[in-house]
């Protein structure tokens, strides 16, 4: 007689402190993270540090096709066994499951979704979420939607307005290009090990009007440039640029950075490039 197959137990994954690792236990709030894409026009998804499973789980109750991507060999063991071979298995299941050892922030992604859209998901590793947040913009043209975890100031920064010491460079690029919602706040205790700060969910939706009127990547400057020395006017701060003395005498340059919208800065960049001495 065929012997049954026993899960492999998640306390054989241990977190990690040098992966930033807080394994979420709360399976609600799986479940919540898990809705929050909505898959329109998309239905391949990547989930950064899947960890134990808890969100895999639900994700894979979706009518989608799901990569689950992690660096932690242990965690990589652990899914393989408990997930992708269930998943393999049970043709019942609604969504196909392929973990993929491998750092997000190196891997090309083009390697598992060439050039079709897919969405990202997940309980960032706190330790590179800022880090995450410009990889998904230099992807930005093939990711509808973008959803997760983060410690909550930096979930509050990107979705900040302007006029406060919070909002900045994130908040400025990432509503270039995506509607932000902060969605609701998890507190320590639903960890393991529980974090020192509260932690905040976000879900980032592209808008319709994806290209700047303007060079992509002077606007990055613009914005970098300008909250580097946020305590100094734009007139300080952006002087490395060759501006004639008309454009430079405008008075939007008396502003500090924090108190243009994300419109006034696409402007400004767009007037920086056109500008001739």
């Amino acid at each position: 007689m065929k012997k049954e197959r026993r899960p492999r137990p998640s306390e054989d994954v241990q977190p990690k402190k040098h992966l930033g690792q807080h394994f979420l236990k709360d399976e609600n709030i799986a479940f919540k993270i898990a809705e929050t894409l909505s898959l329109e026009g998309y239905n391949k998804v990547l989930e950064i540090g899947p960890g134990t499973g808890v969100l895999t789980k639900h994700l894979l109750e979706r009518p989608l096709q799901l990569w689950a991507m992690d660096v932690d060999t242990e965690s990589i063991a652990y899914l393989r066994e408990n997930y992708e071979a269930q998943a393999i298995q049970d043709l019942s299941k609604k969504a196909p499951l392929t973990v993929v050892e491998a750092d997000f922030l190196k891997t090309p992604l083009e390697k598992y979704f060439g050039e079709e859209p897919f969405g990202i998901t997940g309980n960032f590793p706190y330790n590179i979420s800022t880090q995450i947040v410009f990889r998904l913009l230099d992807y930005r043209h093939q990711i509808p939607e973008f959803s997760g975890m983060f410690q909550k100031e930096v979930a509050k920064r990107i979705c900040e307005k302007p006029g406060s010491k919070a909002y900045g460079i994130l908040s400025v690029l990432v509503q270039a290009f995506y509607e932000t919602e902060y969605l609701f706040t998890v507190h320590p205790q639903v960890f393991d090990p529980p974090p020192k700060v509260q932690s905040g969910v976000i879900r980032l939706v592209r808008k319709e009007q994806q290209e700047l009127p303007c060079s992509a990547s002077l606007f990055f400057g613009v914005v970098k440039r300008a909250f580097n020395q946020r305590r100094k006017t734009l007139r300080n701060s952006l002087k490395s640029y060759a501006l004639s003395p008309g454009l430079k005498e405008d008075s939007i340059f008396d502003r500090r950075p924090e108190q243009l919208s994300v419109e006034e800065f696409i402007q400004l960049s767009s007037r920086i490039e056109n500008d001739t001495v």
